[in-house]
């Protein structure tokens, strides 16, 4: 009861990459720079694993971003023709490569670096991988046409990889889909049928990841004109619960999301965020545990899973390993009582 496991991503160490920025450039050579993902990853592993952290994973320390990480090797993608775009429905803007021709992937991007780690644990583990719709909505298209249409051609390659992924040892796959909260008709219209080709034939355990974005200023900013009562969730989890994919990681810990929107997932296993991804806040385990029984309320125990909130790669290491330790703890502490 009461599992943990945390989105994905965590802070990189000040030698590998500049720290506490999403998209940081490495800071190694080309000959030095696998030894240091490994490095890397492999300190965070084991942070995971004294923290008391059930399901274990890489950090994303072996990519520069959540979604370009998986995009770099891919043919059909100009990286010098950037286009400056609205992430998030212009949330903040970026600038983006664009997609030129058609999508084609060679090779393998991430397995080598999953083969890794399963061979540093036993515990389960989890590989994440951008979703269909958030890789269209992080990217310019001068190709497709449709988003729909682009969205499933990443879909299968995003397919190939999972399932070289989960051959691998992965336990775990997590489809990162932020952009589900955003475009809520469109999660219906395509989003759902993209995320199934994504999935199609996996026997590891699946999820779908849907948040309120990083603790970064631009998302903090856009929270906070949502209102007192977020209701995206409302509009997206019938159709995600009819869908295949086993569990759903979701926002929660210091949210305005009302926690009995979870009742619209009864058949599926709930990722509940019993952490804040904040750059200036530190829970307690007596604050996680508490967390933990608030969803419990509206979440069968046997359904509910620690997590948080989203990645913490923007965060202070120091923070992050804090918050790390109070999640282990904290669902200690809740299955006691």
């Amino acid at each position: 009861m009461f599992l943990t496991t945390t989105v994905g991503s965590l802070p990189k160490p000040a030698w590998l990459a500049e720290p506490e920025k999403l998209w940081a450039a490495w800071r190694l050579d080309a000959a030095q720079l696998q030894d240091g993902k490994q490095r890397a990853a492999l300190e965070w592993l084991r942070e995971q694993e004294r923290a008391g952290i059930d399901i274990v994973g890489d950090g994303e320390q072996f990519r520069i971003h959540f979604v370009h990480g998986f995009l770099e090797t891919l043919e059909g993608i100009d990286w010098n023709l950037k286009t400056p775009m609205g992430i998030r429905n212009n949330r903040y803007i970026a600038e983006v490569p664009t997609v030129t021709a058609p999508l084609k992937r060679r090779a393998a991007v991430h397995v080598a670096d999953a083969t890794f780690m399963r061979s540093q644990t036993t515990r389960a583990l989890k590989v994440t991988l951008p979703g269909p719709m958030t890789i269209c909505d992080t990217l310019a298209d001068s190709h497709y046409g449709r988003r729909a249409d682009m969205a499933l051609r990443f879909a299968e390659m995003l397919n190939e990889e999972a399932r070289e992924l989960e051959a691998a040892g992965a336990d775990v796959i997590q489809f990162d889909e932020p952009a589900f909260n955003v475009f809520l008709d469109e999660v219906g219209d395509w989003g759902i049928a993209a995320l199934e080709r994504a999935m199609q034939g996996l026997k590891a355990t699946t999820i779908v990841h849907i948040c309120y974005g990083y603790g970064i200023e631009a998302n903090v900013k856009w929270k906070s004109s949502l209102g007192d009562t977020w209701r995206q969730y409302e509009s997206i989890f019938p159709w995600i619960n009819a869908s295949s994919v086993q569990q759903v990681s979701l926002e929660f810990a210091g949210s305005r999301i009302p926690p009995d929107l979870m009742r619209l997932l009864p058949d599926k296993t709930l990722l509940v965020g019993a952490v804040e991804v904040l750059p200036d806040k530190l829970e307690s385990a007596e604050e996680v545990a508490a967390n933990i029984r608030a969803a419990a309320k509206h979440v069968d125990s046997d359904r509910l899973i620690a997590c948080t909130n989203c990645g913490m790669a923007p965060l202070s290491a120091e923070l992050a390993r804090g918050k790390l330790h109070a999640l282990g703890r904290g669902a200690v502490l809740a299955r006691r009582r």
